[in-house]
Formats: C-alpha cells, sequence, structure tokens
C-alpha cells in the first residue's frame, strides 16, 4: 500500500471515508471492505512472506468483489493487479483518478472519475443503481469492495 512511494512509507488515507461514506448513502446494506481497515499500518510490519500473502489475497478479493473502487492519483502497481483481476472476473471497476489516459485506468475501468467530487456526485445522483441494473445480484444487498491505493489527493 505504497502508491508509487520507493520507500516504505504510505500516503494519506484520509479519502477512504469520503468514499466509504458515498457507497454508504446509497447502499446501507452493501457490505465495504476496506484494505486499511484490514491492515491498519499498510502491512509496514510485515516480513516478506505475510506481505506477499497479503498481497495476493487482496487481489483475490478483488476478483470475488462485485463492484472494486479503485483510488489513483498516482500509478500502483498493486492497485494495477487488483483491478487486472477484478477486470478478468467481469467486476464493475469505478476508478478516481486523473490518470485516464493510462492504459490500466484507460481500458479495465467500467468509468473514469477525474476527481473524489466527481465520483461523489455520481453516487449521490444514483447512477451506480444504473450501472448495476442487470447484473446478477441484488442492488439493495450488494456487497461492494473498496479497494484503493494508498496515494495522497491530488491537489
Amino acid at each position: 500500500m505504497q502508491g508509487s512511494r520507493a520507500g516504505v512509507d504510505i500516503h494519506d488515507q484520509s479519502y477512504r471515508v469520503a468514499i466509504k461514506s458515498a457507497i454508504k448513502a446509497r447502499f446501507t446494506q452493501a457490505e465495504v471492505i476496506d484494505p486499511i481497515e484490514l491492515h491498519p499500518d499498510a502491512g509496514l510490519s510485515y516480513g516478506p512472506e505475510e506481505a506477499r500473502r497479503v498481497l495476493l489475497e487482496l487481489a483475490e478479493e478483488a476478483a470475488r468483489a462485485d463492484v472494486l473502487i479503485a483510488y489513483l492519483p498516482e500509478a500502483s502497481m498493486g492497485t494495477a493487479v487488483e483491478m487486472w483481476q477484478a477486470y478478468r472476473a467481469g467486476k464493475l471497476i469505478l476508478t478516481i483518478s486523473p490518470l485516464a489516459e493510462n492504459w490500466v485506468v484507460k481500458f479495465l475501468s467500467t468509468r473514469v472519475f477525474p476527481s473524489l467530487e466527481a465520483f461523489e456526485s455520481f453516487m449521490a445522483e444514483g447512477e451506480l443503481e444504473k450501472l448495476l441494473d442487470g447484473c446478477e445480484f441484488d442492488n439493495s444487498s450488494a456487497w461492494i469492495k473498496m479497494l484503493m491505493c494508498p496515494c495522497s489527493s491530488v491537489e
């Protein structure tokens, strides 16, 4: 959970609250799975074997989610792997990123939002429900997985 950082530190995680709130406002029954809640120190204290296990488990979780939400103000190899897994499993991928021309973002995403505010508007206007129409699960209890790159907000 390092985004594009070369070191072992992580970026600000405050964006997660806004995304989770936007989901829960429309889908009160949704199960939102946030990796930072599962791994509060973003795995920085993990040894190599545990870190590898977590990376692979999160990629598998992405493939099991109904909806993957990727927050990418900068490139993240881990999130790219998760997006690939979700894409291969035929899942909806909502990406919040200014990297609209990045091939992973452009070709794997169902929708791309240039900002967190644009995503919040999309959710508030009920647009996700329209995307979910025709999917093979009950929209009122859809399991929505929130899986995002731990990058700071783009100014």
